[in-house]
């Protein structure tokens, strides 16, 4: 076996689990989950339909860079959103259509890293735990990246040392961030890709939360177009990927896209066709009718904001708390440590929700999500309101 795989941690819901075992919540209490961000809204129609209605595409084996019309229609997308110079994003060489963005991100890590050299990918501390495992796999070494309160939730990249940049071949990136929600402006990007020019490595850009955001003026940018505001439309060593299971409610769609660099999704095609792992023509299909639409995503955002507004006016008397930039995540503080605090909510309240300490890994003398919990605000309003209300009583007994 890979020796490698001994290297990787239990899943956070592996813990959460455990840490859960003999508990006994109240059984006139229904249960109300906040732990796993699975978007409950509705799958809109247009995706549903499109998707029965294409089923006789599975007679046909799918191309590995999807069909033409798919990466057409994201790249028009990517295009518009982002505001890219136009033409600047060409369908057949800047992007490729992948089953969403879990599997992406790891495969593009086994393809990106040079395992003959001595290198680090590094990430942000919190952290989805695909990058930490993909890193692993690779056979490179994680490094963490800490997001502390005091730097607005994002990491300090300046405190990284220039030993650490030279070993750096892949530095993975999540905006909105997942647990915080913190976006990360142009100029903080545009540093970035500064730094991989000087020691030559790739960004990969998470920006599967890119949908999901407070104020319909002010979309957060992406690491295209913080690329292309330099006049850098080659969009050298630049990758960004992105989903359709937050953006359009539709995970078990499993459709993203990751798009970028000319010459590394050359070789990331190359790498995916031995991969073996292609979009079906149903599920493109869908995918191309929701990319093309907005109304939905609109609307998905309007019941989020109903969301926060309503949650964080029933918790703030008894705790801080404050709306993200983006994503559908509280990231709670607790006033006690954070793993107890949620074993003690789920025994008590019959509550779910994650503790911090599971999404991050102590780097520099600290654990990152220490006392902290993230919510999930996935559920229907009602449910949310219930559950915040199950807290804030359970707060007011600590």
């Amino acid at each position: 076996m890979n020796p490698d795989l001994n290297k990787l941690q239990p899943y956070p819901f592996e813990k959460l689990a455990r840490l859960k075992a003999d508990c006994q919540p109240p059984a006139h209490l229904q249960h109300i989950a906040l732990s796993i961000g699975e978007p409950k809204h509705a799958t809109p129609a247009i995706i549903s339909d499109t998707l029965a209605g294409n089923l006789q595409g599975l007679t046909q084996y799918p191309l590995t860079r999807g069909s033409d019309a798919l990466r057409q229609t994201i790249a028009s997308w990517v295009s518009s959103r982002f505001q890219l110079p136009t033409d600047s994003i060409d369908a057949n060489q800047h992007v490729l259509p992948v089953n969403g963005t879990r599997e992406a991100l790891f495969a593009f890590t086994q393809a990106v890293i040079d395992r003959q050299a001595d290198a680090l990918v590094l990430m942000p501390n919190p952290f989805y735990q695909i990058y930490e495992g993909a890193a692993y796999l690779a056979g490179a070494t994680p490094w963490f990246l800490n997001a502390l309160a005091e730097n607005n939730f994002l990491p300090d990249f300046d405190t990284v040392p220039d030993t650490v940049w030279q070993r750096c071949q892949l530095l993975f990136i999540c905006t909105p961030g997942n647990p915080t929600g913190a976006v990360m402006d142009s100029p903080s990007l545009q540093q970035l890709i500064k730094l991989a020019d000087r020691h030559d490595f790739i960004i990969a850009s998470d920006e599967c939360y890119s949908e999901l955001y407070p104020d319909e003026q002010n979309p957060p940018p992406g690491l295209l177009q913080a690329a292309a505001e330099m006049g850098r439309t080659d969009y050298a060593r630049c990758i960004v990927f992105h989903s359709l299971s937050k953006r359009s409610n539709a995970p078990g769609l499993r459709s993203g896209f990751v798009a970028g660099d000319g010459d590394i999704m050359k070789q990331f095609l190359l790498y995916r066709t031995y991969h073996g792992c292609a979009m079906s023509p149903p599920a493109q299909e869908a995918s191309i009718k929701a990319w093309q639409d907005e109304k939905h995503v609109i609307h998905n955002r309007a019941l989020y904001r109903e969301k926060f507004k309503a949650v964080i006016e029933i918790l703030s008397p008894v705790t801080p708390v404050t709306a993200p930039d983006g994503a559908f995540y509280l990231w709670l503080e607790t006033p006690l440590d954070d793993a107890e605090f949620a074993r003690g909510l789920f025994d008590q309240q019959n509550v779910t929700v994650l503790p911090g300490s599971f999404l991050s890994r102590e780097a520099q003398g600290i654990n990152p999500g220490q006392n902290r919990v993230r919510l999930a605000l996935v559920a229907n309003i009602e449910e949310c309101i219930e559950a915040a209300n199950r807290i804030k009583q359970y707060i007011s007994t600590l």
